[in-house]
């Protein structure tokens, strides 16, 4: 049993953001770990971003193709690649994390429409997108208000634009549907509202609350642990 973790939008490096998550799991249950590299965040090729929803679909699949029973996380953007990447045999358990489990013909666009409060994004006219008006400290009230203040700064570092592809493209599969899943509402979370975390929630085999920000992978590694513990048993 291995487990892949699939980050969110326009950041990079998907396994500095799990690292401490991925340490203590490690520790207390031999589960190994790994990120997958993006392709619409240049993870896969940094001189150029173009590739979008299908591209990071693939990247998942590949992992995937490596093991033989794997524990997915998603987080937040992560939940719509890991429903692009469809029905694999090596998942034995889907994990969410302030995420979205998304029907077939829903693009990350859509799904993030409907908030009152949206993240602010623009698009930098070359193809790609980003966050717009942030800087370290506002960034990391918004996406990190419960870390110190050194995490909030190197999780700003790893801030990047991500090909429009990857908010614009509907879905053409819902790999969630008939596969065992867990789903983590972050109640305190000021990127994307608990109103729309339950929409998507009650989409999962079962569901807890968490009472923490967007990334309880880094500010309470252990209670996601907790959780992946009680499933993998």
């Amino acid at each position: 049993m291995e487990l892949i973790f699939v980050h969110g939008a326009l950041v990079r490096d998907g396994q500095w953001w799990w690292q401490p998550a991925a340490d203590l799991l490690r520790e207390r249950t031999g589960i190994r770990s790994r990120a997958v590299a993006l392709p619409s965040c240049g993870e896969s090729a940094p001189e150029q971003v173009s590739d979008g929803l299908g591209a990071d679909a693939a990247a998942l699949r590949a992992e995937l193709d490596e093991v033989d029973s794997a524990i997915v996380v998603g987080h937040s953007y992560g939940g719509t690649v890991i429903a692009e990447a469809g029905q694999h045999a090596a998942v034995a358990h889907l994990l969410y994390i302030s995420s979205y489990l998304p029907d077939v013909g829903q693009s990350q666009g859509a799904i993030m429409s409907g908030e009152s409060n949206p993240v602010s994004i623009g698009d930098n006219g070359d193809g790609t997108l980003g966050l717009a008006g942030y800087d370290a400290a506002s960034f990391g009230a918004r996406f990190l208000q419960d870390a110190d203040v050194t995490v909030q700064r190197h999780a700003w570092d790893r801030v990047t634009a991500q090909a429009t592809g990857a908010f614009m493209t509907p879905t053409t599969a819902a790999g969630w549907q008939g596969i065992d899943s867990t789903y983590i509402v972050c109640t305190q979370d000021r990127s994307t509202s608990a109103r729309l975390q339950r929409f998507h929630a009650v989409r999962a085999t079962r569901s807890v609350e968490l009472p923490t920000g967007h990334h309880p992978f880094i500010s309470r590694p252990d209670r996601v642990v907790d959780q992946i513990q009680a499933l993998s048993r």
